[in-house]
């Protein structure tokens, strides 16, 4: 399975004055296997731990951090000696040993020659601040397959080509929007999770079949995450956690327009109520990479954070399969597009997911009194508010108040319709899936 993290694993290996690699990302998008296949294309031999399955290498850690001695109890350990200059060493699941995350300060000082790349799913909560060797890591964030990549794993390269070689935001011809837009479709039902993508994609000539698995292993791994929380963080702890993130699809009926709103803390968690005795909860779930939070701004001015309050934000799930799960939904309610106030926060989900995945990480929601933007992120330095819309009508009157207040160079409407400009209004029209290559460059 094609992943576009490996051009910049290359980028890394070939940089001057590489460090350290520190890979992050929710459990199950990949880590391990992309860093494995990547040590197998690039490097003479790869050489790997887990430190989660490998314990005995935990005691390698305890004293001197010395990088030589270090390899040189790795190399008698694993039985193969490792060549500093044409070997890769993966540490996987770094979060299970601190003091390996604090030796890669030594690995950077004392032994830049070795390429070292390690992965963990849950640093931000289990690492306090004493065990980071800040400044000496290069650190890379891994997500979700986008729909680039669900395209190429589909099997079709012509449909693949096609997508990668739209470069100018233009009409496409009918044809191509409708098959992008049936792909999509089908996205949204998958998600980005390579476990369900390649069990969908093995039967997707039986397409109920084919959600059943993918809906079978979504439901699975929801499962693991919740097992995750209560293995990291207590019983008690993992109740609220569990409740709070379920609670995040939950909350979607609460709009009849189906827009992603604003979370609200009331009787989330029993007997507990407010921002303040629930941010720990919310800080966790971001911190493991399960949900995306956007904060809500009262001004379209940068910076966004100037213009935000801790407790006000909107929260997506990480992965539109797993809000999928979450939520319940059968597949060919997604399929058929007609899934009543959900419609409009999965598309929401979905280019929060994209933006994120593409770290687009200056990005905000807009609301003043009331009028709303789903987001506004900056092009060059400059504001650009970007409506979403689920289906077809493109009509956007908060998105109207927001240019007629800040005067922004264009704006951006994602929807179902073909992509297109409209020079009067200097605004953009893309189609959901087009996500990821947001800002395109107009057609002149």
């Amino acid at each position: 399975m094609k992943r576009t993290i490996v051009d910049r694993l290359k980028t890394w290996k070939d940089a001057c004055g590489r460090k350290p690699l520190l890979l992050q990302g929710a459990r199950q998008v990949g880590k391990t296997f992309i860093l494995k296949e990547f040590g197998a294309n690039c490097f003479v031999k790869v050489h790997y731990v887990n430190f989660e399955e490998m314990s005995r290498f935990v005691p390698v850690f305890s004293g001197d951090l010395s990088p030589t001695g270090i390899i040189r109890d790795f190399s008698l350990m694993l039985g193969n000696p490792i060549d500093r200059r044409a070997d890769l060493l993966i540490l996987d699941e770094i979060q299970q040993c601190p003091r390996a995350l604090t030796s890669l300060k030594y690995f950077a000082e004392e032994m830049p020659e070795l390429a070292v790349c390690t992965a963990g799913s849950l640093l931000g909560v289990h690492l306090g601040e004493s065990s980071f060797p800040v400044g000496k890591v290069d650190e890379l964030h891994m997500f979700p397959l986008t729909f680039d990549e669900f395209l190429m794993a589909g099997g079709n390269p012509l449909l693949q080509e096609s997508f990668a070689g739209i470069g100018e935001l233009a009409p496409l011809s009918p044809a191509l929007h409708q098959k992008l837009w049936d792909e999509f479709k089908l996205y949204l039902v998958t998600g980005g999770l390579p476990e369900v993508v390649a069990a969908f994609m093995t039967k997707r000539e039986d397409p109920y079949a084919a959600f059943q698995e993918a809906r079978g292993i979504q439901t699975r791994l929801v499962s693991e995450y919740i097992a995750d929380m209560a293995k990291h963080c207590g019983k008690q702890n993992a109740m609220h956690l569990e409740r709070l993130w379920r609670n995040v699809p939950a909350q979607i009926g609460r709009d009849p327009g189906g827009a992603a709103q604003k979370f609200v803390f009331k009787d989330v968690l029993p007997g507990i109520k407010g921002y303040e005795r629930m941010a720990g909860v919310i800080d966790w779930l971001e911190a493991a990479g399960l949900v995306i939070r956007l904060p809500i701004a009262n001004c379209g001015q940068l910076p966004f954070s100037a213009y935000t309050k801790d407790n006000a934000f909107k929260l997506f799930v990480f992965d539109v399969g797993i809000l999928g799960a979450l939520s319940r939904l059968p597949a060919k309610a997604v399929l058929d597009y007609d899934f009543g106030t959900y419609k409009g926060y999965y598309a929401e989900n979905f280019v929060a997911q994209t933006f994120r995945a593409g770290n687009r990480t200056n990005l905000a929601c807009w609301r003043e009194g009331a009028a709303e933007v789903e987001f506004v992120t900056d092009v060059d330095g400059a504001v650009v508010p970007v409506e979403v819309k689920s289906g077809w009508v493109t009509q956007a009157k908060s998105l109207k108040s927001f240019a007629d207040k800040y005067k922004p160079a264009f704006s951006a409407v994602f929807s179902g319709r073909n992509a297109g400009s409209d020079r009067h209004l200097a605004r953009h029209y893309y189609p959901l899936y087009l996500a990821s290559k947001f800002p395109l460059d107009v057609l002149s």
